[in-house]
């Protein structure tokens, strides 16, 4: 066994010591520090969103349908959101497309997985609100709308509209999880607590 001098071991000691308070201030100030509210904006949001368009589907086998360019709005006193978009509609064995609109509308939700993967807000309970083709006929137009319904549930249904970033859930040296969204006029408000 090494002799060490006294004063390397005060100095070992003062370090440990320094190291076990250190320890013992950040474990109690995890438990000092409770639930945060995060404002998400509207043009965040907006943002996120964006990244994840357009998208491609095929509707009833007929019909290719491309949505871009969308547009949200937060609904604040149904806890909702609304989500207009542009749609190109187009039969695959036809070089005719027709263009238009679909408005959409959900609520927003929050999935917290178990594992590694990050946090997200998804849209859920989406109902359309709107779907106007410009140059289909009336035929082909009823058809649409009763699929419209579904397609668009699958197209979004597993689409983030944002992703939490790991320094959206650190503060204070203290990990948080999201626990609960709310919508403001103009913002998502999302309370974060302290892991446990």
């Amino acid at each position: 066994m090494d002799k060490v001098g006294p004063h390397i071991a005060r100095r070992r000691f003062c370090t440990g010591a320094l190291a076990l308070a250190a320890t013992g201030l950040l474990a109690s100030c995890a438990s000092i520090i409770g639930p945060r509210r995060v404002e998400l904006s509207q043009a965040r949001l907006q943002a996120g969103l964006e990244r994840r368009f357009p998208l491609r589907n095929r509707m009833l086998d007929l019909f290719d349908v491309q949505l871009t360019h969308p547009r949200l709005a937060i609904l604040a006193q149904s806890e909702r959101v609304g989500l207009t978009l542009d749609a190109s509609v187009a039969p695959p064995f036809l070089r005719q497309s027709w263009r238009g609109s679909v408005g959409l509308s959900g609520r927003l939700v929050l999935d917290v997985p178990r594992d590694t993967a990050s946090p997200a807000v998804f849209l859920t309970d989406v109902r359309v609100d709107r779907f106007d083709i410009d140059g289909i006929d009336a035929g082909r137009a009823r058809d649409l709308r009763q699929a419209a319904d579904l397609l668009l549930n699958q197209m979004v249904r597993d689409m983030a509209v944002y992703s939490f970033h790991p320094e959206d859930l650190r503060y204070a040296g203290v990990q948080f999880v999201p626990t609960r969204l709310e919508t403001v006029p103009g913002a998502l408000v999302v309370t974060l607590e302290p892991a446990r």
